[in-house]
């Protein structure tokens, strides 16, 4: 060993060793995190969001429904319960309606697109025809069915333009067409204004304004350049302002934007000012079920346009947040089966009944806020009136089939057994097997490529 300068020995140092990263405490915040993002990525997520967050929406609306319209009933010596009712037949044909497009196949969805369209048309057309259409709060945009039953056609004309539009558009797509402005646009936008024309004959732009949310929502997913996407929106908007200019009553509910007196100035604004007053009185967890003030003749249409004001109070800003934390699961549900599928007509269709319920909810909600003018739209699945739900529902169908069509989603699902074990043979007869609650985490572990647990 060398010496050191000064004749010593040199002095051994020890080599340092890097020290070890400390172990990250796992605490139950971080537990939970992980176990909500397993759980928000299984492959069935999208289809219990949708089939969960439809069927509550439309239970709570049906509460919602009876307790809002039992005074407007008796004022028209009616029976307290003759709108629920009503609302829960309704209810009743449209699960079967969720039920039957749940369970047809895509090729027949896209076969019912043309008869849907010429339907649709042919009533909306049908309504313009005196002594056959039905003026209704000064639109007229029924059809008297018989008794105290009405249709409104231009409901059924929002789920036509989402199959019809995504079934051309995919058509276009496979042909590579969509890359021409002219391919794009027609014959689209034309029926689509044709739809808006009828519709406008009747004086109904809420209707109106959805069914044109619908259109920009196709041009959007089918990949309309900016350019053409503004100029169609300009277009609409040149439109949508010459009809509001031309019209006394949609200037007056547009200068009621903010306002928190009944009579302010020249306008009245009597319905949304009651509508907030019903949303500040409700407080947190609300004046109880029932025991709303203002359904008693102060609140224009509180069991239709104005149900959420009547939930607000009734249930406070606690209910409030549940219909729109509903509403926001089920819009992302139905983003997620339009983004994670290879089909292009259930990537179109998905994103079209998408918008066009995410959009309805947004205008009726911020007209009730005070946020946005009053557009007579109703809340998909919650207000009342039997032709917004019918479409409603049987669209909800829809994005039901297409969750269930997914690769993943059909492996998660071709799993399942039942819960009891099957009847097995012995002896002289059938005996029935043990029970076993089997859960997926006991299931054979090669079937689970999907991720599914």
């Amino acid at each position: 060993m060398p010496g050191s300068r000064t004749g010593r020995p040199p002095v051994q140092r020890t080599v340092r060793r890097p020290a070890a990263a400390r172990p990250v405490r796992d605490n139950a915040v971080r537990r939970l995190h992980r176990r909500l993002r397993r759980a928000w990525d299984r492959p069935l997520t999208a289809y219990y969001l949708i089939f969960g967050g439809s069927l509550l929406i439309t239970v709570l609306g049906l509460v919602m429904v009876y307790s809002a319209s039992q005074i407007t009933a008796l004022q028209m010596s009616l029976p307290g319960s003759y709108f629920f009712r009503k609302q829960l037949l309704a209810a009743v044909i449209g699960a079967g309606l969720l039920f039957a497009a749940s369970r047809m196949p895509v090729k027949l969805h896209r076969a019912l697109a043309y008869p849907i369209l010429a339907g649709a048309v042919f009533l909306m057309a049908l309504v313009q025809v005196p002594g056959i259409g039905v003026a209704v709060n000064g639109n007229q945009n029924w059809i008297a069915l018989g008794g105290s039953f009405q249709i409104q056609p231009s409901e059924f004309g929002k789920l036509a333009l989402v199959l019809w539009g995504a079934d051309l558009i995919a058509r276009k797509q496979d042909k590579k067409l969509l890359t021409q402005w002219k391919h794009m646009l027609v014959p689209l936008v034309p029926v689509a204004f044709m739809l808006l024309g009828l519709i406008m004959l009747g004086g109904d732009m809420g209707t109106a304004i959805i069914l044109s949310a619908i259109l920009f929502g196709l041009l959007w997913l089918a990949g309309a350049p900016t350019r053409l996407f503004v100029g169609v929106l300009s277009v609409a908007g040149a439109i949508g302002l010459l009809l509001i200019r031309t019209s006394a009553n949609r200037m007056a509910r547009l200068q009621c934007l903010g306002a928190t007196e009944p009579q302010s100035g020249p306008v009245d604004c009597w319905q949304a000012v009651h509508g907030i007053y019903a949303l500040a009185s409700g407080g947190i967890f609300g004046s109880g079920l029932g025991a709303s003030v203002e359904k008693w003749g102060q609140l224009p249409e509180a069991h239709t346009d104005f149900i959420f004001a009547v939930t607000g109070e009734e249930l406070g800003l606690a209910g409030t947040l549940s219909v729109l934390g509903l509403f926001a699961a089920l819009g992302y549900a139905g983003i997620r089966v339009a983004g994670r599928t290879e089909d292009p007509f259930v990537r179109y269709a998905a994103g079209g009944v998408t918008t066009w319920i995410t959009a309805q909810a947004v205008i009726n909600i911020g007209a009730v806020l005070g946020l946005l003018p009053i557009a007579g739209v109703p809340l998909p699945l919650f207000s009342y009136g039997g032709s917004a739900l019918l479409p409603t529902m049987f669209a909800i169908g829809l994005l039901i089939a297409f969750a269930r069509d997914e690769p993943a989603a059909r492996a998660a699902l071709s799993v399942r057994q039942p819960r009891f074990g099957k009847k097995r043979a012995g002896g002289a007869g059938l005996v029935r097997g043990p029970r076993r609650w089997n859960t997926m985490r006991r299931r054979a572990t090669a079937a689970r490529s999907s991720g599914e647990r």
